[in-house]
């Protein structure tokens, strides 16, 4: 299978699944992924960390977190997208006109590979590994994969740019997990504690905490079909 084949197959699988006759469902992939809307979440994951943690596991996890997403960013952004110079539908002369955009919304020139998944992957593969908890893993990955499905909905990303994102994505939380366990052995403090009570994970985060950090995320899911309601009919 040649290049130009897999660029068909890429251009009708976004054609498919790319946007949508609903104004509903339009306003709700453009909040859902917007930055802004999840930083409740974000403040409640600090609250987690903090609450979970001593000072200088927080100050570490708070460091980690920060490269993985910066790490991810740079190789999507810094690295892919300028090597490649893949245009996104919503720049590529042949598509640009055919795909539903929301807004006006088209990105940069370049799509390939997805930042949105690259972060938002990396993102949950991270906290996948450092929390430890079955519900937050299938929730974290629905979360990630919608932030991902949004860029197709909205025609700035092909599905092949969101798979080379996601892998990307998953790499870089992986890695940096391996890196904070190395971290903490070479510090003498064991990462791989095994906690026997029910009411902590695996790592031992409070299986409350994790529920709370659960509650305002599925809180903000429930927000978005209001946010976007305000925000598109006004």
């Amino acid at each position: 299978m040649d290049i130009n084949t897999i660029n068909d197959i890429d251009s009708s699988l976004l054609l498919s699944l790319n946007g949508s006759d609903s104004l509903f469902w339009d306003g709700c992939m453009k909040t859902y992924t917007s930055m802004l809307v999840w930083l409740p979440l974000a403040i409640m994951l600090l609250y987690v960390f903090v609450k979970n943690n001593n000072i200088k596991d927080f100050f570490l996890l708070l460091v980690m977190f920060a490269a993985v997403f910066g790490l991810a960013d740079y190789i999507s952004s810094g690295l892919c997208k300028p090597f490649f110079e893949r245009w996104r539908p919503t720049r590529d002369p042949v598509l640009m006109y055919i795909v539903d955009v929301v807004n006006n919304t088209r990105g940069k020139d370049y799509g390939f590979t997805s930042s949105h998944a690259a972060n938002s992957f990396a993102i949950a593969t991270f906290l996948i590994y450092v929390i430890k908890n079955r519900v937050l893993t299938i929730s974290l990955i629905f979360w990630a994969s919608m932030n991902a499905f949004t860029r197709i909905y909205l025609g700035v990303h092909y599905p092949g740019d969101i798979l080379a994102g996601t892998a990307i994505g998953v790499t870089v939380g992986w890695c940096m997990y391996r890196l904070l366990v190395y971290i903490k052995k070479r510090q003498s403090r064991n990462v791989q504690r095994d906690w026997i009570s029910s009411q902590y994970t695996k790592s031992g985060y409070l299986v409350s905490d994790v529920y709370l950090l659960l509650l305002f995320m599925y809180a903000t899911f429930a927000a978005i079909p209001i946010i976007s309601f305000f925000t598109f009919a006004y």
